[in-house]
């Protein structure tokens, strides 16, 4: 694209096509379960457990607040989000996983991690490595988000952590 390495617009064209690639791979795997890629931001996003206002779980999508609302009810309807209202604001409206929701979240997030395996995304600190230098690029982009992307990065660094804890242990390995 252009005649010098590392100019501005190879890392939009390499991002740009890592971006549609990845959602390409992944919508594969989640199509066999009838989800999108949408669908999916949802379900990770409301992982932790802690539930989270429709507004917040509609700018972590990338979703308008209509759209979202339409994904959502598709996902009640399968039983694997309910909705409640906030209890400290009663205007706000909170999204959580249903038990069955987080069953289906583990089993598909290991089907995605085997698959990004194949591609050479080994294990949590693969990614975990990845999605760090993304966040940085992010925040320095938007300033603005740096405090999401960090709470984000140490969420999940975390999440990850204890999973691959987890599975080590149930394998007999200690770390």
């Amino acid at each position: 694209m252009s005649d010098v390495p590392g100019a501005p617009a190879d890392l939009l064209r390499s991002l740009t096509r890592a971006e549609r690639l990845l959602s390409r791979r992944l919508g594969a795997v989640l199509a066999e379960d009838g989800l999108t890629i949408e669908a999916w931001r949802v379900l990770c996003l409301l992982a932790d457990g802690q539930g989270h206002p429709m507004s917040e779980v509609s700018a972590e999508a990338f979703l308008p607040p209509g759209t979202l609302t339409k994904l959502v009810d598709q996902l009640v309807d399968r039983n694997l989000v309910f909705r409640r209202v906030d209890v400290l604001d009663r205007r706000r409206i909170r999204a959580y996983l249903t038990a069955r929701g987080r069953r289906e979240h583990e089993r598909i997030d290991q089907q995605i991690r085997a698959n990004l395996a194949e591609v050479g995304l080994r294990d949590a600190t693969d990614l975990a490595d990845l999605t760090d230098q993304l966040a940085t690029l992010v925040d320095r982009l938007d300033p603005a988000s740096r405090h999401d992307h960090n709470h984000n990065r140490d969420h999940n660094h975390n999440r990850d952590h204890n999973h691959d804890r987890d599975r080590a242990t149930a394998a007999g390995l200690h770390r």
